[in-house]
């Protein structure tokens, strides 16, 4: 059964870890719905490309606009079975952002999965939903990730990890074992013919 996913995305998430999740939960047959605060459906957001190119820390460079699919404001976290949050510099600025904090608290109230990646933490630390958790992100967010009670997952930069409810990432090379590890929380069965 199709499943409802909300997507909670800002000006300059990371590209990948935005338009990926967006368009494998759809090729699975289920509903996704984009959106940013302040903005409405059909308005966009830039996203940003973050590659690993041997610096000391990633490279950031334009990525797409991204269409929203609904308004921000007419959603309700009882109207899905899951939420998905990407990374890049969008979560710096969301996580200030009461509504998106009430909202993130109100998935996990629920026991609803929620998929976080990279950045992405830091929406989950300023809602409080990490103390006691193991928790994947990208590495410069795990002080603040450990500062608000959760366990930092040291994992490879392609694996995932799940924790109850949350299934995390560092970064968008883990996408195959994210979104595989997200599918499996939401009951999703894929067969090969």
């Amino acid at each position: 059964m199709a499943k409802r996913v909300l997507l909670l995305c800002g000006d300059f998430a990371e590209d990948y870890e935005t338009m990926v999740p967006f368009q494998t939960l759809l090729a699975v047959g289920h509903h996704v719905d984009a959106v940013c605060p302040d903005k409405k459906a059909g308005e966009k957001i830039a996203t940003a490309v973050h590659d690993f190119e041997g610096h000391q820390t990633y490279t950031e460079k334009p990525g797409h606009n991204f269409t929203l699919t609904a308004d921000f404001d007419a959603v309700k976290a009882d109207d899905y079975d899951a939420l998905v949050i990407p990374g890049g510099r969008a979560p710096e600025y969301l996580r200030l952002d009461p509504r998106v904090i009430a909202l993130v608290q109100a998935f996990n109230d629920s026991g609803k999965p929620i998929a976080a990646i990279c950045h992405g933490v830091q929406i989950l630390t300023a809602a409080g939903i990490v103390d006691g958790r193991t928790v994947s992100c990208y590495p410069a967010c795990a002080p603040g990730l450990t500062a608000a009670g959760g366990t930092y997952a040291d994992i490879p930069i392609d694996q995932a990890q799940t924790d109850g409810n949350l299934i995390t990432a560092p970064a968008w090379p883990a996408h195959p074992a994210w979104m595989a590890q997200f599918l499996k929380a939401l009951g999703t069965t894929i067969t090969h013919a």
